[in-house]
């Protein structure tokens, strides 16, 4: 999967807030509050290719969390971001 173009990561204050900008802003009319980890995974994964293990991976060597802890949370992680329509397949 890829995280869909037309959307930046932005910093208010304390806050991580995902904007659609250009076409998509046209179509897409919500920002996207991010937790701070929500917004380390989305900055890593940006345009790239990614799945689940990958943010797997990401999570288990930033914050050393057990692999298991790390999959469940990726896995409501990209829930909620295709529910927001935030990430293609």
């Amino acid at each position: 999967m890829k995280t869909k173009k037309g959307f930046t990561l932005r910093t208010i204050g304390r806050e991580y807030v995902l904007v659609a900008e250009g076409l998509e802003a046209t179509d897409f009319n919500k920002m996207i509050s991010m937790n701070e980890t929500a917004a380390y995974l989305w900055q890593e994964v940006e345009e790239k290719d990614f799945d689940a293990e990958t943010l797997a991976d990401l999570l288990v060597d930033a914050y050393g969390v057990a692999r298991e802890t790390a999959k469940n949370d990726v896995n409501a992680l990209l829930l909620t971001w295709k529910r927001a329509g935030i990430i293609v397949d």
